[in-house]
């Protein structure tokens, strides 16, 4: 990591929890897949290994996605927002995001605004 980037890190700003929304979406088709959250281990885990983990609130653990699915999220980049409140990680995945086996979280429709 260089300097800059290594500012960007420090000024992540966790919540009470010690963790950060991550939206991830997919490098090639711009689709979001999932909305997960990142504690700085999870976080400190993505950038090393160059894939994507997550804190798990339901589990309270680490949680390396597609470990036991095979659905793997290869990191491509990792973005901070304006305020380093959320985090923007965007894969190529290697398989569907969701546990249901979808291709995103997203595939629900509550209602058509147009």
């Amino acid at each position: 990591m260089n300097d800059e980037e290594m500012k960007l890190l420090s000024q992540i700003k966790y919540d009470i929890n010690g963790l950060i929304p991550a939206i991830v979406q997919d490098v090639n088709t711009d689709e979001v897949l999932m909305l997960a959250y990142m504690n700085a281990e999870s976080l400190r885990l993505t950038i090393e290994s160059g894939e994507t983990w997550f804190w798990s609130r339901s589990r309270a653990e680490l949680w390396h996605k597609g470990a036991t699915s095979g659905n793997i999220q290869r990191v491509a980049e990792v973005r901070v927002d304006c305020d380093a409140d959320t985090l923007l990680v965007l894969v190529n995945p290697a398989g569907p995001a969701c546990h249901t086996g979808n291709q995103t979280c997203f595939y629900r429709e509550l209602e058509k605004l147009y």
